[in-house]
């Protein structure tokens, strides 16, 4: 009997996984620790390299009819209110890149990546699954066992982790420290469009930045809300630290902003309800060896959590999860270890420079005094240049293909 792959994980990283590999015709078994899907999470952003995958996939008609699409980025200061400078989005985008600058709720991502792997018959599913440890499977033959939180045993061709920042997968063979607490809080809300007046309907991308903190608000939803997440420097006060989903009242957050600009306060004052989470992240991968090992890989969060100053959590996933597509054709039992190594150096150098870059946009964007000086000079300058990645937003290139694929 053929053994399916499992894939760990159902949320973004492990559904586009999962196409990803379906669509070379490998058999996956999905497993997701929740009982039943839900709306979980917060608004993201996709760069032209994230949105390229989906549309390699065939998904940008699902794209269009879930996301918006900005015209603009435009940054401010928090306190002042004062322009700092702006990137053109919108077509100007497409013409620069090749794809559109995305914005959705994760929740309409993954159900539109959900919808595409229904529909390919060689997935199965597991909900209520949670992956507990994991072992090689022996002398007896290439593959790997996997041990369920409900004692349950499965065997897979190969395993790959998409169990996010707490990943057990992760702590099974690669890494069995816990995630870092960064000393960063995120507040966030999601406000109806209908709730604000006309003026702040700016289909833009908005970014205030402030000592120790910074405020981003843009459109989800085909532009039927705003999505706010709001960064302050400060201590976890313990708050739990793997929930997304946690209340916050309204004042906590301004006494931790601070005084700011009056529009930036407008948009504050819109938001219907806010939750807040603890920021985490890992040190930079500094090898191959920390995405794969054996008949074991490692995808989005699991292996390389970033901090979300570069916006690049979700395409960075959607990248490995295409890259590894790429390696699949063909591939058996015995050829995983050789395909997941391929996977591993096609994709650790580039998710080591987001993550290094992420944590250097959050000391940019929270800076004071000289370094806060220079980036407005240097934003006042260059403009466009400096708010710009192309280097980033050309995506990754397809890996070599192995040679024992099939033509």
């Amino acid at each position: 009997m053929n053994l399916p792959l499992l894939v760990a994980g159902a949320g973004i990283g492990g559904l586009g996984a999962a196409l990803a590999l379906a669509r070379q015709g490998q058999a996956v078994t999905v497993l997701e620790q929740a009982p039943a899907f839900g709306e979980i999470g917060a608004g993201l952003q996709l760069g032209p390299n994230a949105v390229r995958v989906l549309a390699d996939w065939g998904l940008l008609p699902a794209l269009r009819e879930a996301a918006a699409f900005p015209e603009a980025l435009r940054v401010r200061d928090a306190r002042s209110g004062r322009s700092l400078g702006q990137l053109t989005l919108g077509e100007a985008a497409v013409a620069r890149h090749g794809q559109a600058y995305a914005c959705l709720h994760r929740a309409d991502l993954h159900a539109l990546l959900q919808r595409a792997v229904a529909q390919e018959a060689c997935v199965s599913w597991r909900l209520g699954a949670r992956a507990e440890s994991w072992r090689p499977s022996g002398p007896s033959g290439p593959g790997v066992s996997l041990t369920l939180a409900s004692g349950d045993q499965l065997a897979g061709q190969a395993l790959i982790g998409c169990d996010g920042l707490w990943s057990r997968v992760r702590q099974g063979g690669f890494d069995a420290a816990p995630p870092r607490r960064t000393g960063h809080l995120a507040y966030r809300g999601l406000i109806p469009v209908a709730a604000l007046p006309a003026a702040m309907r700016d289909p833009a991308v908005g970014v205030w930045l402030g000592p120790r903190l910074h405020v981003v608000h843009y459109p989800v939803r085909r532009g039927e809300a705003f999505n706010l997440v709001a960064v302050v420097q400060g201590e976890a006060g313990g708050l739990e630290a793997s929930s997304w989903s946690q209340p916050a009242e309204a004042g906590e957050l301004r006494a931790a902003l601070g005084p700011v600009a009056g529009p930036l306060a407008d948009w504050l004052a819109a938001v219907p309800g806010w939750t807040r989470w603890v920021l985490h992240d890992r040190d930079p991968l500094r090898g191959p060896a920390d995405m794969a090992r054996g008949a074991v890989a490692l995808l989005g969060d699991a292996a390389h959590p970033m901090r979300p100053y570069l916006a690049q959590g979700a395409a960075m996933a959607l990248e490995d999860a295409w890259v590894l597509g790429h390696l699949a054709r063909g591939a058996t039992a015995a050829d995983w270890p050789e395909r997941f190594a391929r996977y591993a150096q096609a994709r650790w150098a580039r998710n080591a420079r987001v993550q290094r870059r992420s944590r250097r946009n959050g000391r940019i964007f929270h800076a004071s005094g000289l370094l806060r000086l220079g980036r407005d000079t240097a934003m006042g300058v260059l403009g466009e240049r400096l708010l710009d990645n192309p280097w980033l937003y050309a995506g990754p290139g397809a890996p070599p293909r192995p040679a024992s694929a099939n033509p």
